[in-house]
């Protein structure tokens, strides 16, 4: 601790050869400018873990300590600090050169930009995003996140959010990557590789079955093990395996009585040894509630204080409760993760982002994101010289695009275009934090204005429902936007829009039958008034070039391409869980002292509260496959997505072997050239006890007007294994297999049976 004085002086000398510390002799940049210290670990040519080896042999007992703790929320901070202004940090040890690692959240940006008055891009939504389903677009949404992260002076996201959608109400959904454990974990490791492809530590979160902010931290998730391995766990498998993630993070909640950052069978039976995870495993921010047994557990580092991993660790140290072994495991995953992100050889150099390449990586990733979800008598695209006026109405479409809240909120450059709400006086510290509404600056009544330039465009506020009507009477084209703002620490209280947008939608169309609703939300919505609209458009949170990503593909610009992560139900009441489970008085945290601070309320948060429990008796049919076996009909399909072009499939070949290739031909029937994300599906043997269907795979498919093309799917057999709890192995059932292609999880023309020993 003695040192942390120099930290300051020594980042300063590695800033200045920031690509030049090399083994065994560096070069300086610039004649005159000094030489970076060379140490044995600096020798590029061993392996991560020799070097952490080597490092670990010169720390004291309090050095290794020091690295398995954060040093308190720095944001708002007035005293002296260390950090770098993010969500928490970790020291380094400078005198051997050891940087520090500065975490920001980073979910779809760099959060708290604007208190260094630096910009963050803020990009289209988690969710949004992976409706993509593109593994590249993830990884360029994942690298331009890490470019920005250095840009600001910091060395770890703290994004890779990849829960799965047992309860769609989640105010975190926005963050998360869908339904489904293919999809999201081949998304979300994208991501993350992305992240780390720019030398910055990423992780993985929220592990594991964190799927509801109600009582966050009192919730015991009671779930059997095979269904725990074949969904969430299986997700994180996948994007752990192609990420190398450097960290994993641990949820807040209760898994099976113990809480998920002390559960022996997540962290290290599951984790460290099954999934062979060499990085290391960080609490959620006061997630930690033990010394001894999280230690013992896995948890290697305790974020963002040290209320047990401080003093109380060193103590048990000293007194043999923790061994020393333990500790230099602890130390050797964070000094490994350092080595291997490539952190210490290129350390972080602060430089101004560049917000114009921002711009359009971000608008791009919007185009492959917003959903088209219904578009009756083909009321769009907005074109043809008929077209002479539209108006906007509602979602303060005049100025501004919403976005998601909580420990994920980019800042607006400029502000929020809306005004948010006023602070609760007296509130929990962390209320007036997650609840904040922010709206970027990317209008939709300007971008669509600048798009239709013969067209008269307006816009209305919707407050005053007879003037809306009477507005969208006049014109050719109503759109409405209807909107439903989430954060961490809250969860929606239904899939339904507000009732005040319910009913100016349901006002608005019918006053023009041409009414198209423009939604940005984070989840689902619900949509009472969906038969009397001639048009949906699921726009999600889209991002600081939103509005115009939406204008090019309400004109035709850009053809919708994106499907949907995750089912849109009919109502609440056909969700796995109808009514939402909440603590009771018990389980929700007192309200804190006046004048408390947020490190003070995470303290207490630390002490723990009395479990509830929350029974996932649904067990493996999460999302589609709930849908599918309760035979509930849905309003849209996982996997479904509209275009301004048309698509057919044929010829489906399935051949087995090594793994299953399956191969068919898609054909664009239309005249627009478009991507169709073209679906596999497979449904197991009886024996197996599966839901109806699991996704095994998937192609975008770029076609031209008429164009035809074969494409050829490998499906490797681990994708069609279910986890067998009694011989805790994987097993491919023998049998017969129906493999199913198509455009959507309900769209499947095309079926084959073959049969796998």
């Amino acid at each position: 601790m003695k040192n942390l004085s120099s930290l300051r002086r020594h980042a300063g000398v590695l800033a200045l050869a920031v690509v030049f510390v090399t083994a065994p002799m560096s070069v300086a940049q610039f004649p005159g400018m000094p030489q970076p210290k060379h140490y044995p670990w600096s020798d590029t040519s061993l392996s991560p873990d020799a070097r952490a080896d080597m490092v670990i042999k010169e720390l004291t007992l309090e050095e290794r300590i020091s690295l398995l703790h954060g040093q308190g929320f720095s944001f708002g901070s007035t005293g002296p600090t260390e950090s770098n202004g993010g969500a928490g940090y970790s020291v380094g040890i400078p005198r051997l050169g050891i940087p520090a690692i500065q975490m920001a959240d980073s979910a779809y940006g760099v959060t708290r930009g604007a208190a260094s008055g630096r910009y963050s891009t803020a990009l289209p939504n988690n969710l949004a995003a992976t409706s993509s389903w593109d593994p590249q677009s993830a990884f360029e949404y994942g690298a331009l996140i890490g470019r920005e992260l250095r840009q600001e002076g910091y060395s770890m996201s703290l994004g890779g959010g990849v829960n799965l959608t047992r309860e769609p109400r989640n105010g975190r959904t926005f963050e998360y990557q869908g339904e489904d454990p293919l999809l999201a974990g081949t998304l979300v490791g994208n991501f993350v590789k992305g992240v780390q492809s720019q030398h910055v530590i990423g992780d993985l979160k929220h592990y594991a079955i964190n799927d509801q902010e109600s009582g966050r931290n009192a919730v015991n998730a009671s779930i059997d093990k095979r269904s725990m391995r074949e969904t969430d766990l299986r997700a994180f498998e996948i994007a752990l395996r192609i990420s190398d993630a450097g960290a994993f993070m641990c949820s807040y909640n209760r898994v099976n009585g113990d809480y998920a950052c002390e559960n022996t069978y997540l962290l290290t039976e599951i984790l460290k040894k099954d999934f062979h995870f060499q990085g290391f495993v960080l609490s959620d921010w006061g997630g930690t509630h033990s010394t001894a047994k999280a230690s013992h557990a896995g948890l290697d580092q305790e974020q963002p204080g040290k209320n047990f991993f401080g003093d109380a660790l060193q103590k048990a140290v000293e007194s043999g409760e923790v061994s020393q072994d333990e500790i230099n495991e602890h130390v050797h995953r964070i000094l490994r993760t350092i080595f291997a992100s490539g952190l210490f050889d290129n350390p972080v150099v602060k430089q101004v982002p560049d917000v114009e390449g921002g711009y359009v990586i971000a608008q791009k990733l919007a185009e492959k994101s917003i959903v088209l979800l219904k578009n009756e008598h083909h009321v769009l695209p907005l074109e043809g010289a008929g077209l002479h006026s539209v108006v906007l109405i509602g979602g303060h479409a005049d100025v501004g695009v919403l976005t998601g809240g909580g420990s994920a909120q980019v800042d607006a450059p400029g502000g929020s275009v809306v005004p948010p709400p006023p602070p609760q006086p007296g509130a929990n510290p962390m209320t007036n934090f997650v609840r904040r509404q922010v709206w970027l600056p990317s209008s939709p009544l300007r971008a669509l204005t600048a798009k239709l330039p013969s067209c008269k465009v307006t816009y209305v506020s919707g407050d005053d429902l007879a003037a809306a009507t009477s507005a969208a009477k006049s014109a050719d084209i109503a759109i409405v936007f209807g909107y439903q703002p989430e954060s961490e620490g809250m969860d929606l209280k239904s899939l339904d829009l507000s009732e005040d947008q319910n009913k100016l939608i349901e006002a608005v169309a019918a006053a023009n039958p041409k009414t198209i609703v423009v939604l940005e939300t984070g989840s689902p919505a619900t949509m009472p008034w969906i038969d009397k609209v001639a048009g949906v458009v699921e726009a999600w949170y889209p991002g600081i070039r939103g509005a115009e990503a939406l204008a090019n593909l309400l004109t035709g610009e850009v053809n919708p391409t994106s499907k949907l992560a995750i089912t849109f139900p009919k109502s609440d009441a056909d969700l796995p869980h109808p009514t939402l489970v909440l603590p009771p008085p018990a389980s929700q945290p007192q309200r804190p002292a006046p004048g408390a601070d947020i490190s003070s309320f995470m303290a207490m948060m630390a002490k723990g509260l009395p479990p509830f429990e929350t029974y996932y008796d649904e067990k493996l049919k999460v999302g589609y496959k709930w849908y599918d076996a309760e035979k509930k009909p849905v309003l849209f399909p996982f996997g479904f997505g509209l275009s301004y072009t048309t698509y057919a499939y044929s010829g489906l070949s399935v051949k087995g072997g090594e793994s299953v290739e399956v191969s068919f031909t898609v054909r664009n029937t239309g005249k627009r050239a478009g991507t169709e994300i073209a679906q596999v599906y497979a449904s197991l043997p009886d024996a197996a006890g599966e839901p109806p269907k699991r996704l095994i795979g998937w192609a975008r498919v770029e076609l031209a007007p008429g164009e035809s093309r074969q494409i050829s799917i490998p499906v490797a057999h681990d994708r069609l294994t279910i986890y067998d709890e009694a011989s805790d192995n994987w097993k491919l059932i023998p049998g017969a297999y129906t493999v199913m292609a198509g455009g959507s999880s309900q769209d499947l023309p095309l079926r084959q049976q073959i049969n796998l020993p």
